[in-house]
């Protein structure tokens, strides 16, 4: 990971804004603690979204399954249509990563009761009706079926999440791990940090350097970074910024330094900008976790630009202090730039 200083990954407010570094001018509100802030694909909880799907269909119902693929199948590695018969599910086990049950609940949690065995290793499960009224998460919810009932829910269905974080509405320390592009090394903490999550209680996820020796106990769930040679876009804005400038901003600044989408871990921005909608917006267009770091994390990787916020409110320039936090190096690899005024970018890895 990253640094020895906790990142907080909350919202915080969002006021009138300086463009020129992206930080609020007249809010000087230091928001630290750590929930996980931003836009970010419902993951299974060693960090990977589920890539193979099967849709198991009764014969009447292939047309909705040939729906079902042609709207979300080019999110997906591989989406396969399988006729229903009385073994299926048992025939095609391990297979795919998540199984996409368009049929009643019931038929699918009797057949795949008895070849459950470990929630890290057993298949997702999704439940859908024919008219795609309802997607239902039976088993792996953290695991890939979140994220295929999300996907289901942009057909129309209604995706009727009972996991306890999606609940509340809160990020879980798996959808905290996707949006650090890492992954969950220890599974059976999240019983325990997941339940702190709920009662507000984690706190900001450590950061530590390597190499670095760690001795933990049962209930800390041990992240570990997904790549080495990605690179972080680190952001600021002004207040209302839209999706469009920031897509622009953020395209801009990786042509700038021969990178894709491909190459980007997340995007970076601070506690105070983590609420802004059209930030969030482009995020989840790219498929990307946004990471918001507090005012000491920003402050000891501050960039080289100066920024005017700095004397009005304390915090440094907000895209080049996250994109170097954010990075595996801490290294700025672009200063920041300013896009229409609005948006500012920073690259770091």
């Amino acid at each position: 990971m990253s640094t020895d200083s906790d990142d907080g990954t909350t919202a915080g407010s969002t006021d009138a804004t300086d463009a020129t570094d992206g930080t609020d001018a007249n809010d000087a509100n230091d928001a630290t603690d750590g929930s996980g802030g931003g836009h970010c694909s419902t993951a299974d909880s060693d960090g990977e979204t589920a890539e193979e799907i099967a849709i198991i269909s009764f014969e009447r119902k292939l047309d909705t399954a040939d729906e079902i693929v042609e709207g979300i199948g080019d999110r997906y590695e591989s989406i396969d249509v399988i006729e229903y018969h009385g073994d299926v599910f048992a025939e095609h086990w391990g297979e795919y990563d998540c199984f996409v049950g368009l049929m009643a609940s019931g038929i699918a949690m009797r057949k795949t009761a008895p070849l459950l065995d470990d929630k890290w290793d057993d298949p997702a499960i999704v439940v859908v009706d024919e008219e795609l009224t309802w997607a239902i998460p039976i088993t792996g919810g953290h695991h890939g079926a979140n994220q295929v009932a999300d996907d289901l829910a942009t057909l129309g269905a209604v995706p009727a999440m009972t996991t306890a974080s999606e609940a509340a509405d809160k990020q879980g320390v798996e959808k905290r791990a996707k949006a650090l592009s890492a992954h969950v090394v220890n599974g059976d903490s999240t019983v325990a940090t997941n339940l702190a999550v709920l009662d507000d209680e984690l706190g900001p996820v450590a950061r530590l350097d390597g190499p670095r020796a760690v001795l933990v106990d049962d209930d800390v769930t041990v992240l570990k970074r997904n790549a080495d040679d990605g690179v972080v876009l680190g952001t600021g804005s002004v207040s209302g910024a839209d999706e469009e400038r920031f897509l622009e901003a953020w395209d801009r600044a990786l042509d700038e330094v021969d990178r894709d989408w491909g190459d980007v871990e997340f995007v970076a921005t601070a506690t105070r900008k983590a609420e802004e909608e059209g930030l969030l917006a482009a995020a989840a267009t790219r498929d990307v976790g946004v990471v918001a770091f507090d005012k000491e994390t920003l402050l000891e990787f501050e960039g080289p630009t100066p920024s005017k916020a700095k004397a009005l409110i304390g915090w440094p320039g907000v895209a080049e202090a996250s994109a170097v936090a954010g990075g595996a190096d801490h290294e700025l690899i672009a200063e920041k730039t300013s896009h229409e005024s609005e948006v500012t970018v920073a690259v770091g890895r």
